[in-house]
């Protein structure tokens, strides 16, 4: 049977927290803790795809994306009735303003946690390494 391939896109979304650090939405899938993201519609392009899956899956619509981020994690999975998938997500980084986030029923909670937290809850190395993409890029573009 071939590999199927799919796309996918998401949001690594932060907040400035109390300590003005970034603080970083995980979203809790019942049996891994991973950030919003989907498939992408006919016709849709990756950004407006993710950032029509975070308000999907959270609730936000006033996050802004931040120019010059985009990390792709690539992995396989077995689909019962597809078969064997190689799934591409395109990650954004957005910033908001949000205080707490209104899950979808796909999830059973979410937080926003400062770096060394989110990066030990996040459950796969890609999703790891894409929150350390994240973080970096955003300390290189903050004023000093």
């Amino acid at each position: 049977m071939p590999v199927r391939h799919e796309r996918s896109a998401g949001v690594i979304a932060y907040r400035v927290g109390d300590a003005r650090e970034p603080e970083f939405l995980l979203l809790d899938y019942g049996k891994h803790w991973d950030y919003p993201k989907g498939h992408l519609e006919q016709g849709e392009d990756e950004a407006a795809a993710a950032l029509r899956e975070l308000a999907e899956e959270t609730g936000f619509d006033d996050v802004d994306l931040i120019e010059g981020f985009r990390h792709e994690i690539t992995y396989m999975f077995r689909d019962k009735r597809k078969g064997l998938i190689r799934k591409t997500v395109a990650m954004f980084l957005g910033q908001t303003n949000a205080k707490r986030a209104k899950i979808s029923d796909e999830h059973v909670g979410a937080e926003f946690l400062p770096y060394e937290q989110a990066y030990e809850r996040l459950t796969y190395k890609n999703a790891k390494d894409a929150l350390a993409a994240a973080r970096q890029f955003i300390e290189s573009h903050s004023p000093a």
